[in-house]
């Protein structure tokens, strides 16, 4: 799938940036990236129409200036810009996220992940989070549902924690076969990959289900995960930052599920939810 690609100048860059994603992100925008100048914006090409920005507050504000310049963006491998700025990601000097050109780092954990994106996420804060929540959690035979898989990493951290059976779902194609190609990268036997959305679970019953996606995505789906979640369960939520978490703990009370533990970088969110 494409996407629509928008660079936003922002000055002053605070509140208007956390003001400026709260909007987009109502609006269907799904990766954010803040830059030194501003704020990278990405939306599917499907969901965007000319008029998108046209009711956004924080571009009318008189409290700050923002422009911006947008591009469809088509899908293409950019596994060369990734080798310039993907760097390891480390958690607790436990576990590595590294790329087959880094070297390897001898931690407990290492993940080998080759990234085919055609936009920098801007979430290794996210995936750093989702890791200190997995490192605390016995996941020996524990069922686990890995929602926006992306490439996998998730998943593949959970079988080297001794989870099975492992489902990965991404509704992107490119994330999905990026997914298989790192599960067989780093030789895991109980990961079954899917394209697809939330509309894909039905029956199926997990003792974990992660889903670091977006605030809109995750409060649109949680009922559906949380019919999956077997009693006891944990569901672990990213995605999102410091200023949605009242969206998050009002949909989670309507649920009966409670928040266990929260984990934050760099104004990002990582929720740990009992069943």
């Amino acid at each position: 799938m494409n996407y629509t690609g928008y660079t936003f100048t922002i000055s002053p860059l605070q509140p208007a940036t956390e003001i400026l994603i709260a909007e987009l992100g109502q609006l269907g925008f799904e990766s954010f990236e803040e830059t030194e100048t501003g704020l990278e914006a990405y939306i599917q090409t499907k969901d965007w129409c000319e008029t998108i920005l046209n009711d956004v507050f924080a571009l009318q504000s008189a409290e700050f200036e923002i422009s911006y310049t947008f591009k469809e963006i088509e899908q293409v491998n950019w596994n060369l810009e990734w080798e310039k700025n993907f760097e390891p990601i480390h958690v607790e000097n436990r576990v590595s996220v590294i790329a087959p050109f880094h070297e390897k780092t001898g931690m407990e954990y290492e993940i080998v992940i080759e990234p085919k994106m055609s936009f920098g996420t801007g979430h290794h804060e996210t995936t750093h989070l989702m890791i200190q929540h997995l490192l605390e959690l016995d996941l020996t035979n524990k069922s686990v549902l890995d929602m926006g898989t992306g490439t996998g990493i998730l998943a593949i951290f959970a079988e080297m924690k001794e989870a099975h059976p492992i489902d990965a779902i991404d509704i992107d194609e490119w994330c999905y076969i990026n997914t298989k190609e790192n599960v067989e990268k780093n030789n895991c036997k109980h990961i079954t990959a899917y394209q697809g959305d939330a509309s894909l679970l039905t029956n199926q019953k997990y003792d974990v289900i992660i889903a670091n996606i977006n605030r809109n995505i995750l409060l649109n789906d949680m009922d559906i995960y949380n019919n999956c979640l077997n009693k006891g369960g944990k569901l672990l939520l990213s995605g999102f930052y410091t200023q949605d978490i009242p969206f998050l703990e009002e949909r989670t009370k309507d649920l009966g599920l409670t928040i266990q533990k929260t984990f934050t970088k760099n104004n990002w969110v990582g929720l740990q939810l009992n069943k």
